[in-house]
């Protein structure tokens, strides 16, 4: 009679284990985005409060385009940011959403806003979500967000969209 081997077993529980543990690593590493994360739960904004790299440049060349808000870190805003974007930040600073109110408070609350940051990864970003809440709390109905999943440098300037360089 054949001895039974501890191999199958030990098999079962490396495939078991492959599944419980590396499949979530996968799922969370950048670029990985499944559908359950499309709409991000702990996003203030909804898909339709979202705007693409593409539609943003093309809405940059109509007579009046939004007006859009750089949100993050002054030194990436200086090295290069959307064409007529102004600085308001960081969003992740109370120093930068009391700017970013006192630039916005200003504005009618129907103003076409367009926020993005592009620091890091969206889903990593310190700077969007509390800039995004602070304007929806004071009212703005046509507030939007760059989609930028990996970064500015990333998923605008070397797509070849255009840029302005300095204040």
């Amino acid at each position: 009679m054949k001895k039974a081997s501890g191999f199958p077993l030990l098999r079962a529980i490396l495939t078991v284990l492959g599944i419980v543990v590396l499949i979530p690593i996968a799922i969370a590493l950048p670029g990985h985005r499944s559908a359950a994360s499309e709409d991000n739960p702990s996003d203030p904004w909804t898909a339709a409060q979202t705007v693409t790299p593409s539609a943003l440049a093309a809405e940059l060349k109509q007579a009046h385009p939004p007006a859009v808000v750089y949100v993050g870190v002054h030194t990436l805003y200086l090295g290069a940011h959307v064409p007529g974007a102004t600085f308001h930040g960081p969003g992740s600073t109370a120093k930068g959403i009391a700017e970013l109110k006192s630039y916005a408070e200003k504005l009618p609350r129907d103003s076409e806003l367009v926020l993005y940051c592009g620091c890091c990864p969206l889903e990593r970003c310190p700077n969007i979500r509390p800039a995004f809440s602070a304007l929806k709390e004071m009212g703005f109905t046509h507030l939007r967000v760059l989609i930028l999943p990996t970064s500015f440098a990333a998923d605008w300037v070397e797509k070849g969209y255009p840029v302005e360089k300095g204040q």
